[in-house]
């Protein structure tokens, strides 16, 4: 366990005749222990497949603000962004979606999101020109949109609303994060507001196997899902997990 939590298995997992032949036990010992470690979560292994540590999930919880930066910090992972693209741009397109004028001037930034240096999400925000022009000059590298807003031009996103739903990566979203065969991608579409008014529109796609989305409820308070009428951000049936 001492080797696993100082990530001296982040290559290459050893086989069992590796195991075996290094701390000078059987086969049967290192089986019995790869089992205890699969029936846990920490490895992770199939037919054809070797076996692999299993990289810690990040959790999105459900009702709140989210920052997918402060959540992997507050994992104590390294966070990085690579800006892939940065412009001012208008799309109508994002523009209807968030109910304002169609020539609207928007920054577009394009990143590639890494938790402890392993590409993590692909993340595409367009955010008002007349609230988010700073961004175009300032360094996202280890930092996030957000924090960046609020320090540069004093905006703080205050509310919004988010739809997350299952997708099949394309082969170049597939080459950029790193996925193997088989790992869907999670799309996570936000709109932000400040103080009521649209200022946001954010399509993230995260890992899979990365990622997980978590809500609570209490006997007061039912865990509420949405049944989605398939548009982006759309209309919805709101129904609880009770029904």
């Amino acid at each position: 366990m001492r080797r696993l939590e100082a990530s001296a298995f982040s290559g290459a997992f050893p086989g069992e005749h590796e195991l075996a032949d290094e701390y000078d036990v059987s086969r049967h010992t290192v089986r019995e222990a790869l089992r205890r470690l699969r029936q846990v979560g920490i490895l992770d292994s199939g037919r054809g497949r070797r076996t692999a540590v299993q990289t810690a999930r990040i959790e999105q919880p459900l009702g709140a603000l989210y920052s997918l930066f402060s959540e992997v910090q507050a994992r104590g992972m390294r966070q990085r962004s690579e800006v892939l693209r940065r412009e001012s741009r208008r799309d109508s397109t994002v523009a209807i979606r968030l109910g304002i004028d169609a020539d609207t001037e928007f920054v577009y930034l394009e990143r590639l999101r890494y938790a402890d240096e392993q590409p993590l999400a692909l993340d595409r925000t367009w955010l008002l020109a007349s609230l988010a022009r700073p961004l175009l000059e300032a360094d996202l590298t280890a930092t996030g949109v957000y924090a960046e807003l609020a320090s540069l031009g004093g905006v703080r996103i205050t509310e919004g609303q988010e739809r997350i739903h299952a997708v099949t990566p394309t082969a170049d979203q597939r080459r950029l994060l790193g996925l193997g065969r088989g790992v869907a991608l999670l799309a996570i579409e936000r709109i932000g507001r400040v103080t009521g008014n649209p200022a946001e529109w954010r399509e993230t796609l995260v890992r899979g196997d990365r990622f997980s989305v978590v809500a609570k409820w209490t006997p007061h308070t039912a865990y509420q899902m949405a049944v989605a009428d398939g548009s982006p951000l759309g209309s919805s049936r709101r129904r609880s997990a009770a029904d």
